[in-house]
């Protein structure tokens, strides 16, 4: 490929093209030849991370180097999908174009993008539950399309298609708000209260009895029933986190700052003379 022709070519062609490079058996970069579909999961994970973490920073710059990031994920799986016959970057591409359409009725009235021009009639309320029971129904007609055999090895459940890569917090808020769209949940806050309450003094029990499995899992029950707090809040649990670390570094680094100052070290203090200054720091807006 000339230069002309690869700089005659759109933003994404060249990106799909470039990642086709890498890709070359012959030419191409060994570490890229080496990947595969799995070991990209963490590299993925992470560029998501970055994206949020600009975003959070309101760091536009980066943010537009992150998002670049994340998109060439997309393609790096795309590019080695194709070469074992299984899709390519156009399949995704396509593949996303037809579920938003298909998902926004209220823009494309009868699933045509011709018909796109009327003002919706509907509230941003009113699109959630939509979205959801037209999932519901993609999903039936993906269960329609199975085969005797593969329907025949379990019960389905609703909650079958929750992906198990995503994080154990957005993992459980999906969990609970299947749920509750078939009638599986409190109709108050109070409850939900209460039940965390209920399992921090279960842990409590488990803590005074020594037994680390039993931790464990009253800890999972406490951190379950704090991420259905945060649902029927409607607080995002994993922003919720994110902010108490980045307080928790905050105050942290004005206490070590505020010794180095004094010429003192973190070390020497005790933990009374550390929380009287994790107090300070909490006075001063951190």
């Amino acid at each position: 490929m000339t230069n002309i022709e690869f700089e005659h070519k759109t933003a994404i062609e060249r990106l799909v093209a470039l990642m086709k490079m890498l890709r070359n058996k012959n030419f191409g970069c060994p570490w890229d030849l080496e990947q595969s579909i799995e070991s990209l999961i963490p590299f993925t994970l992470e560029e998501v991370y970055e994206v949020v973490d600009a975003i959070e920073k309101k760091d536009m710059v980066e943010l537009e180097d992150e998002l670049g990031d994340l998109l060439f994920q997309v393609v790096f799986y795309a590019q080695i999908a194709q070469e074992e016959g299984l899709f390519n970057f156009d399949d995704v591409a396509n593949a996303i174009t037809n579920k938003l359409v298909r998902r926004h009725p209220h823009v494309f009235p009868e699933g045509e993008v011709t018909n796109f021009g009327t003002k919706p009639k509907i509230s941003s309320d009113q699109v959630v539950i939509n979205w959801e029971l037209i999932k519901k129904e993609e999903k039936e007609e993906k269960l329609a399309r199975k085969t005797s055999e593969s329907a025949a090895n379990g019960i389905e459940s609703v909650l079958d298609d929750i992906s198990r890569a995503m994080p154990a917090l957005e993992r459980s808020r999906k969990i609970q708000r299947r749920a509750a769209n078939v009638g599986f949940d409190w109709q108050e806050i109070l409850p939900v209260v209460s039940k965390l309450k209920e399992e921090v003094e279960e842990l409590e029990e488990a803590i005074s009895n020594g037994n680390s499995a039993a931790i464990e899992s009253e800890l999972g029950d406490v951190l379950f029933a704090a991420v259905n707090i945060a649902r029927h809040t409607n607080v995002d649990p994993e922003s919720a986190l994110r902010n108490a670390n980045s307080r928790f570094e905050n105050r942290f680094k004005w206490i070590e700052a505020k010794l180095q100052t004094d010429g003192k070290s973190i070390t020497e203090m005790n933990l009374q003379q550390l929380d009287q200054l994790w107090e300070e720091a909490k006075f001063n807006g951190l």
